[in-house]
């Protein structure tokens, strides 16, 4: 079969309706009729989106001559035979602000692959081309392009046609378009882009200078990088939070002022959440995007792909995001631990930890885990959240074992070598045989323990041996995340009234959105969805409810008022004492555990 290149054309057409008008264009089309399909879901979010529902108009020509195109199921469409080159004419509808989609308006153009691109059946395999066009009209004048697809014949705006070798390929690399800032820097010699669209007043030559030193960091402890060129493609908005990874370049979303400030000293709060975003999304360059799972090589785009080994594929990366901040000097020490600590908080307060292990969390993410409700954190546990505390139990379990001869760090590496450099899948067990083939030790006792039961991760003692004891406390209040020493004496929290329950104020209401499993209001009796609005016969707000539990103790009983729906509820709450679910982590005198801490943390 002779190789002539899939040829697509795409034109933000109507940026006021949000519509993106595609050209699919194949040479020698299958002469039995053409099949052609739009994928179901994107690599890296795992979750059945059906992409094919935002094409609101398709056609398709022979020649010069229309095809009849026939639809025979959901994203699966067959033109009739043609002699002569095979061309279907679509509009995609997009509105979509997320890292996963595909967005247009007036203002910003970005889309993936698996939104826009239909997949010719039989020519998957084949080269693939892409022109890049510009929206028409003078007010579209400034706007430009970014991706890390290679162009082939592009104009000082990056408009014009670009090359992928195959389908899977093309898929992969995001496209953004629009006014935008740019700034590029070079780290271990493999040249970064960083994209920022929307209003920001970051500071970036900071940006540039922080992520040139993750970017160095990561390199070093992979020992190489496996691309060339690499691009941050960054939205900013006025609050917001995501990452998808790609092979060459993370789609990131975040609040505007989670970038830095001008001025600024340390990183505060935002900042650090942004930069761990950042490092999450460039360690999956390695895992995940080249050591990749046995289940998706290839990825099958028109069905789910079920594993039980996100836990080593998002919790192994979840574990190195923040430790890599630290080991790049971007965070101190104390930071560190209490990211850590926030992190054992949050998975401490979910009762699934409970009832679902990480294997099964993993395998069941297309169900559960992607489509959460008011149930899910007494239902589900999340591999990305306890998959990071089972990396740290192994890699700190491995240091003690070894005598520091190996750690985790030694079994990623082993796997780049063995799995991503020559692209063999990993099998579903492939990261447990190969940690004990690497550190010579037999783990299996503990990733049964860890990855197939619902038992406590033994964090106390494993964080003992590099020095640091862990404390639980109950939270000081319903924004206490954990982490960080109480401001109140312990006998005060121990008897803080906990009422067992997340709440969202919207638009002067309090609204519960999760009742916890054991919790008071659980046993009272109330649900996801009521509104309450008095405790004692006094109105409760937003701004109050916090004051007026802080009156009460455990033990104590009130009467709270709801509604639920359009009717008038009254419960009797009993307030339970608090649970010590809150975690922070103290660093101990132990002159050899310290060095064990300092190796572990060690500044690269």
């Amino acid at each position: 079969m002779k190789a002539n290149p899939v040829r697509y054309s795409i034109r933000p057409s109507n940026p006021e309706a949000h519509l993106f008008s595609v050209t699919c264009t194949v040479a020698l089309p299958d002469p039995a009729g053409q099949r052609l399909s739009l994928p179901t879901w994107i690599p890296g979010s795992y979750l059945i989106r059906e992409f094919a529902r935002h094409i609101v108009h398709i056609s398709a020509r022979g020649g010069r001559r229309p095809a009849a195109l026939e639809k025979i199921d959901k994203n699966t469409w067959v033109a009739e035979p043609v002699e002569g080159p095979l061309t279907i004419q679509y509009e995609v509808y997009a509105f979509d602000s997320s890292v996963r989609g595909a967005y247009l308006d007036t203002r910003r153009g970005f889309f993936n692959g698996p939104c826009l691109f239909l997949k010719v059946h039989g020519r998957e395999d084949q080269p693939h081309e892409v022109q890049l066009l510009p929206p028409r009209g003078a007010r579209y004048g400034r706007w430009r392009v970014a991706t890390a697809m290679r162009a082939t014949d592009a104009d000082r705006r990056r408009y014009g046609v670009y090359r992928a070798a195959d389908y899977q390929e093309l898929i992969d690399h995001p496209v953004e378009m629009g006014e935008f800032s740019l700034v590029t820097f070079r780290a271990a010699g493999v040249a970064h882009d960083l994209v920022i669209s929307g209003r920001h007043d970051a500071d970036l030559d900071r940006l540039a200078r922080d992520l040139k030193r993750l970017c160095e960091t990561q390199i070093a402890f992979w020992g190489e990088a496996p691309v060339d060129r690499y691009i941050f493609l960054v939205n900013a908005v006025d609050e917001g939070y995501g990452g998808l990874e790609h092979s060459a370049c993370a789609a990131l979303l975040c609040g505007r002022d989670d970038l830095p400030r001008r001025g600024l000293r340390e990183p505060d709060e935002r900042y650090r959440t942004f930069l761990g975003l950042a490092s999450h999304e460039y360690f999956h360059t390695w895992n995940v995007k080249r050591i990749r799972p046995a289940a998706f090589t290839p990825y099958d785009l028109d069905r789910e792909n079920y594993t039980r080994s996100l836990w080593a594929f998002e919790g192994i990366t979840s574990y190195y995001d923040d430790l890599l901040l630290r080991r790049a000097g971007l965070i101190s020490e104390q930071t560190y631990l209490e990211i850590l600590g926030s992190t054992i908080t949050q998975v401490l307060r979910g009762p699934g930890r409970r009832r679902q292990t990480v294997a099964d969390s993993s395998f069941d993410a297309w169900i559960k885990y992607y489509r959460p409700d008011e149930n899910t954190p007494n239902a589900v546990v999340s591999y990305y959240q306890k998959g990071s505390l089972i990396a740290l139990c192994l890699d700190l379990l491995i240091r003690e074992r070894s005598g520091g001869r190996r750690s985790l760090d030694h079994v990623m590496r082993a796997l780049w070598r063995r799995h991503g450099r020559s692209g063999v899948a990993v099998p579903e067990d492939g990261v447990e045989q190969l940690a004990e083939e690497v550190t010579g030790l037999r783990l299996k006792g503990f990733f049964d323990l860890a990855l197939r039961s619902t038992a406590e991760l033994p964090l106390a003692r494993l964080l003992r041996t590099v020095g640091i004891e862990m404390v639980l406390r109950p939270a000081e209040s319903a924004s206490d995340r954990g982490g960080k020493r109480a401001t109140r004496p312990q006998a005060e929290l121990a008897v803080r009234a906990d009422l067992g329950a997340r709440i969202r104020a919207e638009g002067g209401e309090l609204r519960v959105t999760h009742v916890l499993d054991g919790g008071a209001a659980q046993r009272a009796g109330l649900c996801a969805g009521d509104v309450i609005f008095a405790l004692d016969g006094l109105r409760v707000t937003g701004k109050n409810l916090e004051e007026r539990l802080a009156r009460l103790r455990a033990g104590q009983r009130c009467r709270l008022h709801a509604f639920r729906r359009d009717e008038l509820m009254s419960f009797d709450v009993r307030f339970p004492r608090p649970p010590s679910d809150t975690c922070v982590l103290v660093p101990i005198t132990d002159r050899q555990a310290e060095r064990r801490r300092r190796a572990w943390l060690k500044r690269a």
